[in-house]
């Protein structure tokens, strides 16, 4: 175990021949998987123990957020961000996924776009389709070398005057940005001038990894911006229970609160009753566990960029927050690099699900040993690539 902290995230969990996506995808084969976005550790104590609690109650029937939870959700987001919610303004869900479909669904008609700034965790470039709305497609700014940025320039010129929606990622899935406060009041006077709702997906907000910053929820930026802003958020990825199905929005205006309530009706199930109790004791007991897996993903961030800075054609960006890092790998000239990687042992996010062919993402929220594993592998790629 790591000096540093009183949790244990070396020691290895076996997920082969269990129900798990992410190890069952490569079954029978020898290749470490570092793609889908959930972490190779035990979940808190405290989450644990409130899920045993729960278990041995033995009645699972249909359930609601209770009071316990919502206060817990309250104060954490009043505690980490200064940001007072009043109960009425959280809309409960099974997950963020379901949640974006309802934004597209509840805002504007068929036809009406949605912008999405590229690449992007790729149920963004799908939902608005499935829900009849046209996808509208805007590159961020920079690249891998010079850092990643919101213009919001580029966005102004990139949508259509059929834009009613903006669906933004913050912090960043893929390229592991924290969005700074200047760079967010410029796309939201964007979306405020063009009268445009904005989904902001937040469900990283807890893992952000540079000790000096901090998230910062856009709706937070002033009442006319958390008028037109549905905020999705979760304890999903910071405390290793997206399994669990228990997730939410905060919507301060109740015109847009009731439009997202009837969209989802009758179609988007209500939270998982175990995902609830998980929920209120991770906002209520997890922090220690937070902080001390902050400590462990900052360490294994770093570990990987000293390797990747080694490898001739392969830049990494600097990942802010997540556990995710963004892999430019064009510089192999490799025609698909995905199953490349897949032929030397390590499974990946191919960025042709992202919008951004020639990338990777890779996951590296998994212990010290694993990671280090799977770059000794990727070093060999990028040999036998070079050859």
């Amino acid at each position: 175990m790591t000096g540093f902290s009183a949790f244990d995230f070396d020691t290895p969990v076996e997920r082969r021949g269990t129900d798990s996506e992410k190890w069952g995808r490569y079954a029978g084969r020898d290749v470490l998987p570092l793609w889908v976005a959930d972490m190779d550790f035990v979940s808190p104590p405290a989450v644990m123990e409130a899920l045993r609690s729960r278990v041995d109650h033995g009645v699972f029937g249909y359930g609601h957020p209770t009071d316990d939870l919502v206060a817990a959700v309250r104060d954490d987001l009043d505690r980490r961000y200064g940001w007072k919610v009043d109960p009425d303004w959280l809309v409960w869900l099974p997950g963020l996924v379901s949640g974006l479909s309802v934004c597209c669904r509840s805002v504007g008609e068929a036809g009406d776009g949605v912008g999405v700034l590229t690449p992007v965790y790729p149920p963004f470039l799908k939902v608005p389709a499935l829900m009849q709305r046209a996808l509208e497609t805007v590159p961020l700014a920079g690249d891998n070398a010079a850092g990643w940025r919101l213009d919001a320039g580029k966005l102004a010129r990139g949508l259509s005057d059929r834009a009613r929606l903006l669906l933004l990622c913050h912090p960043h899935n893929p390229v592991g940005r924290a969005w700074a406060e200047d760079e967010l009041q410029a796309v939201a006077e964007v979306c405020l001038e063009r009268r445009l709702v904005i989904c902001s997906d937040e469900i990283h907000c807890g893992l952000v990894l540079d000790r000096h910053r901090r998230h910062q929820p856009l709706a937070t930026l002033g009442p006319e911006v958390a008028a037109r802003t549905i905020t999705l958020m979760a304890p999903s990825k910071t405390w290793n229970i997206a399994g669990l199905g228990c997730a939410f929005a905060v919507i301060p205006a109740a015109d847009l609160r009731r439009r997202f309530r009837r969209a989802a009706a009758g179609i988007v199930p209500h939270p998982n009753v175990l995902g609830m109790a998980a929920a209120a004791a991770a906002y209520r007991h997890g922090e220690p566990w937070r902080i001390a897996l902050l400590d462990y993903l900052r360490g294994n961030r770093d570990y990987l960029a000293g390797c990747v800075a080694g490898w001739s054609g392969v830049t990494m960006a600097r990942v802010e927050a997540t556990y995710l890092a963004w892999l430019d790998v064009r510089g192999l000239e490799l025609e698909r690099p995905h199953a490349f990687f897949v032929d030397h042992g390590v499974g990946l996010s191919d960025g042709r699900d992202f919008g951004a062919p020639g990338f990777l993402r890779l996951n590296f929220g998994c212990p010290r040993a694993l990671l280090a594993e799977a770059c000794e592998r990727m070093e060999a790629a990028v040999r036998a690539a070079a050859s």
